[in-house]
């Protein structure tokens, strides 16, 4: 029964393995088109790395309640969800990442001659997110609170980049993630909201009263606004709600 929870963990791991192999095995494609030009687009098969991701953040949840369900909680069963979650919230987002790097730049001339030095800045995202997670495993003081950016929320954010590339349909969003200094910033951005200090508020409920959990209730009635209008370009919204909100939060306790 112990170790039951310790599965849930290395299921996460599981599908954050699969979401790199789907990353990795389809990449880019490229044709030759009218007058010797390149055409070049992302298989459509790269948003099962999306699916992979979001199931991962399922399991994720689920492992810390069954632990604590069946009172298997662990030192072992921490350090092996940190792990699994490096995997899946830090390594593939970061693949989906330098996917997209490389996609902009093969759409520019001599792009796909492009040095690997552009495409490096892709494993930022991994690396906060282990230093992000190995800082959440020494510090006892984060069940309810967050110091920095949780790496599940950045991974389901990155996450969410195939499925509006594919099916959102807005062809202002599309371009955006066809800009590599848009993917920059995004890099930039979500590596130092990882490894920052900025209090974040955990999704845990300590109870059921409406005062207390008023911030979680906002951020759900944004959430189903922006996905009725948004589809999947909600999530960087949803994203962006999660922050402001925890910054208001600890600007009103001030």
């Amino acid at each position: 029964m112990k170790q039951i929870p310790n599965i849930f963990t290395l299921l996460n791991l599981v599908f954050g393995f699969l979401a790199i192999i789907v990353i990795l095995q389809n990449g880019i494609v490229i044709a030759n088109g009218p007058e010797g030009e390149y055409l070049v687009d992302m298989p459509e098969r790269i948003w099962l790395a999306s699916l992979f991701i979001g199931l991962a953040a399922v399991v994720d949840f689920f492992d810390g309640f069954v632990a604590r369900l069946l009172k298997a909680t662990s030192p072992l069963g921490k350090e092996l969800d940190s792990l699994a979650d490096v995997v899946s919230f830090g390594v593939a987002p970061g693949l989906i990442l330098y996917q997209f790097l490389r996609l902009s730049f093969a759409r520019e001339e001599n792009g796909l001659d492009v040095s690997m030095a552009w495409l490096l800045p892709a494993v930022l995202v991994p690396c906060a997110a282990a230093y992000r997670l190995a800082k959440f495993n020494i510090d006892p003081g984060q069940e309810y609170g967050f110091k920095g950016v949780p790496t599940p929320a950045v991974g389901l954010t990155v996450a969410s980049f195939p499925l509006i590339y594919w099916f959102s349909g807005n062809e202002a969003i599309v371009n955006l993630l066809l800009n590599k200094w848009v993917i920059y910033l995004v890099i930039l951005l979500l590596s130092y909201l990882m490894v920052s200090n900025i209090p974040i508020m955990a999704l845990k409920f300590k109870d059921f009263t409406l005062k207390n959990n008023l911030p979680k209730l906002l951020i759900a009635g944004i959430a189903v606004i922006a996905a009725i209008l948004l589809k999947w370009a909600a999530m960087p919204v949803i994203f962006l709600t999660y922050i402001v909100v925890s910054l208001a939060l600890k600007n009103r306790k001030e």
